[in-house]
């Protein structure tokens, strides 16, 4: 497996890839059609962050956006100076290849080489394996956040201690 930058051609196989993803939570979420409306545009999250695909035989088989400190736009529960992790899909077919970690990893490693003390993500008991990846790499919970489509939130931060 190849994890590497985002590049534009990339942009069809990592939304195709999110929609995928969140396929599952289809009955879970309210207002499901404009969550997969974001969803299936991931892509355009390039503008804003730096976008790290999985790609596997030539196939994109999962995605992250990483944020840097003071990137906008941003939710307003993190703080200015926190990078953030947004939106880790992996195509189904792909699970449990270790593809999540390597790309939560990078954003890792973008958040050090960016000097900042934590990393930051939102994420619901919803998406039960993102959420046990995220504990088990660290991340702890720092504060319950408002329902978001119908379904909990919270704020998560991983002590990076540079």
């Amino acid at each position: 497996m190849l994890v590497r930058p985002f590049l534009p051609r990339d942009a069809d196989a990592v939304n195709a890839v999110a929609v995928a993803a969140f396929a599952q939570y289809e009955g879970v979420y309210s207002e499901w059609e404009r969550l997969m409306a974001g969803v299936g545009a991931m892509a355009s999250l390039a503008e804003q962050a730096e976008l790290v695909v999985a790609e596997d035989d030539g196939a994109i088989v999962g995605a992250i956006a990483y944020c840097p400190p003071r990137s906008t736009p941003r939710a307003d529960f993190f703080t200015p100076d926190w990078p953030i992790i947004r939106m880790l899909v992996v195509h189904p077919g792909a699970r449990g290849n270790g593809v999540g970690r390597k790309l939560t990893e990078q954003c890792i490693a973008r958040a050090r080489r960016d000097g900042a003390a934590l990393l930051s993500l939102h994420t619901s008991p919803a998406m039960a394996a993102a959420l046990a990846l995220y504990l088990k790499m660290g991340f702890r919970l720092e504060r319950p956040l408002p329902d978001r489509f119908g379904v909990p939130y919270g704020l998560y931060l991983l002590r990076l201690g540079n």
